[in-house]
This record gives C-alpha cells, structure tokens and sequence, in this order.
C-alpha cells in the first residue's frame, strides 16, 4: 500500500474506528502501513482514545443490566446490551484458550461465548439454553478479537416462554462461528408480563 499524505491517512483513520470500534492499533498499523507510533499519534491528534477506553465508554452509555446470569458468568466483555432486542460482547483469545501447537482457539470457548450471549440478552431472571444449532466458519487464532453480536428474533409467550436468538461471531470483518439458540425463559416473567398487561 503505497504512503498517504498524513491529512489524508488522518481522515480515513478516523473513519475506519468509527466503522469498527472494536479495531485494534495494530490491526490499524497493518492496514496504513505504518508504525505502531505512527497510528497512536494520528489517534491523539484526532482526539480518539485507545481500545481500551473506547470500550469503557461503550459500556458506560446506557446498557440495560444482564438479568439471568450474573456478569461474571457471561464470557466476553459486554458492550451493548438492550434486552429481549440484542447484543454485543468481545472476546479476545488468549494463550489460555488455544491448542499448544497450533495455536487456534479451542472451539467451546467461541460457543461459550455466544452461548452465554444468547442468555444475556433474555430479560428475565432465569434463561436457559434449550436447543442450540452452530456453525464454525474458520479458525480463530491466538490474539485475534472475537466479536459476538446477538440478536433475539422471536419470543413465545405461554406456560414455559421460549425465545428464538441467533448470535453472529466476528474477527473484524469476517464472520468466523454463526449459531441459533432456543432460549427456555421462566414462567415468572411470563406471568408478571400478564398481570401488568391487565
């Protein structure tokens, strides 16, 4: 990739975060071809915190609280949560998570992670997973950033509710691991839903 004039490397920069937060500076430096110094300059000179504080912003805008599992239980960093409607959470790999020799993420953690996604977007107190059909797309390796979005698509009322979520897993732009849950919720909520309704 041959050198932008900085104005312009400056303009595009600012346009990729806002396009993907959740980039990293070093997958920024990979993508202009320059230092790690270079992009972390352009950053403070365009007012752009790094990763790490631009999650805690994430987080602390207005997100609703996870109801049926505790948050330490949901694995990844929630960023976006609104409940019953959808969510996102990220998931870093780390050496802890892969196989030795290759070096790729063990496979039940990605579930892990869109798993307790798919329950964390239930509003209710007690979500279980009922069914669950996946899909691994590609391998993920060590370092790459995981980053699960959730979205509930349909939600039955009755004796036992069941909720219909599908959670899509990506490492930047390419989808990496796609699964459909079916989501057991609680007769309680059901009920109390019943009786405010009346």
């Amino acid at each position: 990739m041959e050198r932008l004039p900085k104005r312009k490397r400056q303009e595009l920069l600012g346009q990729k975060i806002k396009q993907h937060p959740f980039i990293t500076d070093e997958e920024l430096m990979k993508d202009f071809g320059v230092s790690i110094q270079t992009i972390r300059l352009d950053r403070m000179e365009l007012g752009i915190p790094e990763l790490r504080e631009r999650l805690k912003l994430m987080a602390e805008l207005s997100y609703d609280e996870v109801k049926s599992l505790p948050m330490d239980e949901v694995i990844g960093e929630v960023v976006d949560l609104q409940l019953d409607k959808s969510g996102i959470s990220i998931f870093e790999i780390k050496k802890e998570h892969v196989f030795s020799r290759t070096k790729i993420a063990r496979g039940h953690h990605l579930f892990a992670q869109a798993n307790s996604l798919a329950v964390a977007v239930i509003n209710d107190e007690v979500a279980l997973t009922a069914t669950a059909d996946i899909r691994f797309l590609r391998p993920v390796k060590l370092g790459e950033k995981c980053i699960a979005k959730g979205y509930v698509r349909s939600v039955s009322s009755g004796e036992k509710g069941k909720a219909k979520v599908e959670v899509f897993t990506y490492v930047a732009d390419e989808l990496v691991f796609q699964g459909n849950f079916t989501v057991f919720r609680s007769a309680g909520h059901m009920a109390q839903e019943r009786s405010m309704e009346q």
